[in-house]
């Protein structure tokens, strides 16, 4: 674990290393040497200048800057590992490292969309009064962020369409839940953790054991739904090899549209 804060590395490790297994083989140690990431199979970035308050773009510029000092250190030690991103605003700081380092867009995951479907599930399941296992193939696009796109014609439940079951004012209540999550549990206990740190786990055991994964994902877009140059949410075949492959699904014209509303959304932020 590298904190340019030596101690907070220190102090994290010290926390962690109680949470490892005895047969597990994996030791935790806390460092401000980046030196220490040399060769790495998989790297997680998820420094911070400050915990937000308002919206993910606060403290953007410092964020930025920040990720182009990591991503100078990326490439000197360790330009052949798999990047997993979670530092918010997760679309245009994965963008930005991606263009800092010029790596493969294969090998730079932005963790996002796959935590914003899980409480899309969540919600759906709570508005219907059903339990979360009767949800599936609730799946959330786009930014992570107000632009994000919740596909409501691909959910089920019980394995019938959601949209059976839902009136407007539902849909827009949905919505506007899932795309405040993070309003609500930051006014109940602070920054989320335990939800973004599984769907980190998940891609991280994905590459390290070669097991593909299908996910939404940030990743940067080259023409996949008619969209180019910005890292966006889309679904993406994860395994050793970092990103496998985009797969571009058939949205509804409403739901293509809001996605290509949300990309222009993040690059007015890239502009900015």
């Amino acid at each position: 674990m590298v904190n340019r804060t030596k101690e907070k590395a220190l102090g994290q490790a010290l926390d962690i290393s109680n949470a490892v297994s005895w047969e597990n083989p994996v030791s935790v140690v806390g460092t401000d040497d980046f030196s220490m990431i040399k060769n790495s199979d998989v790297i997680v970035i998820s420094a911070s200048v400050a915990v937000y308050e308002k919206d993910r773009l606060e403290f953007l510029s410092q964020h930025v800057q920040l990720i182009k000092d990591i991503a100078k250190k990326v490439v000197k030690y360790s330009p052949n590992s798999k990047i997993v991103f979670v530092t918010n605003p997760v679309d245009v700081l994965t963008y930005v490292f991606n263009k800092e380092t010029n790596l493969s867009r294969n090998n730079i995951i932005g963790v996002a969309s796959s935590l914003d479907s899980s409480r899309f599930r969540y919600v759906l399941a709570n508005e219907l009064g059903v339990k979360t296992k009767n949800i599936t193939d609730a799946m959330v696009l786009g930014e992570h962020g107000d632009s994000m796109v919740l596909l409501f014609s691909l959910a089920k439940i019980n394995g019938k369409p959601v949209l059976n079951s839902l009136s407007k004012p539902q849909i827009d209540k949905i919505t506007n839940d899932v795309r405040y999550y993070w309003k609500s549990l930051r006014r109940l206990k602070g920054p989320s953790v335990f939800g973004i740190a599984k769907m980190t786990t998940d891609v991280v055991r994905a590459i390290i054991n070669d097991k593909e994964l299908v996910v939404p994902a940030s990743v940067l877009l080259n023409g996949e739904y008619g969209i180019s140059d910005v890292c966006l949410g889309v679904p993406i075949k994860i395994s050793k090899k970092g990103i496998g492959k985009i797969v571009e699904i058939d949205l509804s014209k409403s739901e293509l549209e809001s996605l290509h509303h949300s990309a222009s959304v993040v690059k007015n932020y890239l502009a900015a």
